[in-house]
């Protein structure tokens, strides 16, 4: 073992490798140099590029970063906006609940104060048709040449004292008309709508109430639950701060629903039937829907896109229309001149300013267009009665028949009036059937035909052309009236004939006018070519 450790001590280190000078390398020169340093400065250039264009993006994701940073820390912080929208969903719960707990009550008053008013009319009505059966009665009694007693016991008794009562009402009227000074009235163009002294007080007195039970629905409720003016500014408040989720939501499709119980307590002593009553522009809940309709629009959209632009032309389809229609169907009489002009007057604005689009479908406005054309049909059938009676019962004129008939025939005209004041509402060719076709050709003309011509006859003919509106005759063919006219305008012929044989040149040239008025023109041209009236031409 010595001898081997000696001897690896002397071994010597291990020899160094030697070039082999007879090996030839390439040759080397300063392109290759120069290519390769080219080469390697490439290399890294498209690194360092690289390397650029992940630093860039780097830094826009930093850039990126802080404006998300930015725009968070401008934003509501996101725990307020999760306590407004839940507080914002319990009021609304709460407002629903406390609306369906009062809708009942609502409902009962609504219906209350609905049946008075359609009492008292029906009330009215029956007085007027059984006083005017009661009265025909008692004229044909008169008129006949049996002029025997009759044994008609109390009831007749009642039936003379309802007389009584009529004229009673009548003189009263006329008397107040006296005191005003009204001088185009004729007897029989009154509505005779009053009540009873008794009757009336019962009447307010119930009324009272009903409005008293309607005060107190909501004194045990919070302002915020049923003042329409604040719970518009809660939902106004969501649309200013979140306008995406308020669209979202369609608030602007719910609201006329959730307003509407509270709409109509405000409406349950609205009459638009009665003389000075509350236009609807003036009432608080109509001007807060006005305003929160016209509010600031905070979302960016156009005016014309604005769903909250809809709110109050969608409250008067869902609430007002079929309010008004309620109305019409029960409680309206036709043969009222002051109640037809407020409904006309009331259903003008409505149709013209409220409904959302003139092309759009409203089925509430054609259920109350239906209603009135139903409620008009009804009146004639049921309120027009003009008597027949000899010639020599009616020419002294203050005979009961002369006196009788004419009251009926200036009734007939008044619901003419009345019917045609609704023109420009319901459908023209309506108007025409109801107010010529039904009533003018199959009543009035008869009275007309059998009245002789002079004053008289010129009045009520000049009466009759006074309710036709103008814009009928603005597009007719030269000369010729309407279809429906073509018979009336043969009677004011004929009276024109008769007045200027009588030598009557005022009268004859007054019923050339009214023949000019309805557009009768060629007829006007051969009765002045007939009778060689040239002074007559510049009428035409």
């Amino acid at each position: 073992q010595d001898i081997c450790d000696d001897a690896s001590l002397h071994k010597s280190p291990p020899a160094k490798p030697k070039f082999d000078l007879s090996v030839s390398l390439p040759p080397v020169n300063l392109e290759i140099v120069k290519k390769r340093l080219t080469e390697r400065i490439t290399s890294l250039q498209d690194v360092h590029r690289a390397h650029q264009r992940e630093y860039e993006k780097y830094m826009e994701d930093i850039e990126s970063s802080k404006m998300s940073v930015q725009e968070l820390e401008k934003s509501s912080d996101v725990s307020m906006n999760y306590k407004f929208y839940r507080a914002m969903k319990t009021y609304v719960e709460n407002l629903i609940n406390c609306l369906n707990e009062k809708v009942t009550y609502i409902n009962e008053l609504e219906l209350a104060i609905h049946v008075l008013l359609q009492q008292r009319a029906k009330t009215l009505l029956k007085r007027r048709q059984d006083e005017l059966r009661n009265e025909s009665a008692y004229i044909q009694h008169l008129s006949s040449s049996n002029d025997k007693p009759t044994n008609g016991g109390l009831e007749e008794d009642e039936k003379t004292q309802l007389l009584k009562m009529c004229e009673h009402r009548r003189t009263c009227r006329r008397q107040a008309r006296g005191c005003l000074r009204e001088v185009d009235h004729h007897e029989g163009m009154s509505s005779d709508d009053e009540l009873p002294p008794t009757e009336m007080t019962e009447f307010q007195k119930n009324k009272d109430n009903i409005l008293e039970d309607s005060r107190k629905i909501f004194e045990d409720v919070h302002a915020d639950f049923c003042d329409i003016r604040k719970i518009l500014l809660k939902f106004q408040e969501w649309k200013e701060k979140f306008p995406d989720s308020y669209c979202d939501a369609y608030i602007s499709l719910c609201l006329p629903k959730l307003l509407n119980p509270l709409i109509r307590v405000h409406l349950i002593n609205w009459n638009p039937l009665e003389q000075n009553f509350t236009e609807l522009e003036e009432m608080p809940w109509f001007r807060a829907i006005e305003e929160f309709d016209d509010a600031k629009n905070m979302s960016g959209l156009k005016e014309d896109d604005d769903p909250d632009k809809t709110v109050l032309p969608r409250v008067i389809e869902k609430t007002i229309l079929p309010k008004i229609t309620g109305f019409i169907k029960n409680v309206w009489d036709p043969l009222s001149t002051s109640q037809t002009k407020n409904l006309v007057q009331l259903c003008k604005s409505i149709f013209e300013k409220q409904i959302p689009s003139k092309n759009e479908h409203s089925r509430a406005k054609e259920d109350l267009i239906s209603e009135v054309v139903l409620r008009m049909k009804k009146s004639i059938e049921e309120d027009v009665f003009i008597p027949l009676y000899p010639k020599s019962a009616v020419e002294d004129k203050l005979s009961p028949c002369s006196k009788f008939q004419e009251r009926r025939f200036w009734s007939a005209v008044k619901l003419l009036s009345n019917i045609l004041l609704w023109d420009g509402i319901v459908q023209e060719d309506t108007v025409c059937d109801l107010g010529l076709s039904k009533l003018l050709n199959r009543y009035l003309l008869l009275n007309l035909l059998n009245t002789p011509p002079g004053l008289d006859n010129l009045e009520k003919c000049n009466k009759v052309v006074a309710c036709l509106p103008e814009r009928w005759f603005q597009h007719l063919r030269s000369g010729t009236t309407l279809p429906q006219l073509v018979n009336f305008s043969q009677h004011l012929l004929q009276c024109a004939h008769t007045l200027h044989k009588n030598n009557h040149r005022d009268e004859t040239k007054d019923v050339i006018l009214l023949l000019v008025k309805v557009n009768a023109l060629r007829i006007v041209e051969d009765f002045i070519e007939q009778y060689k009236l040239e002074h007559l031409k510049s009428i035409i």
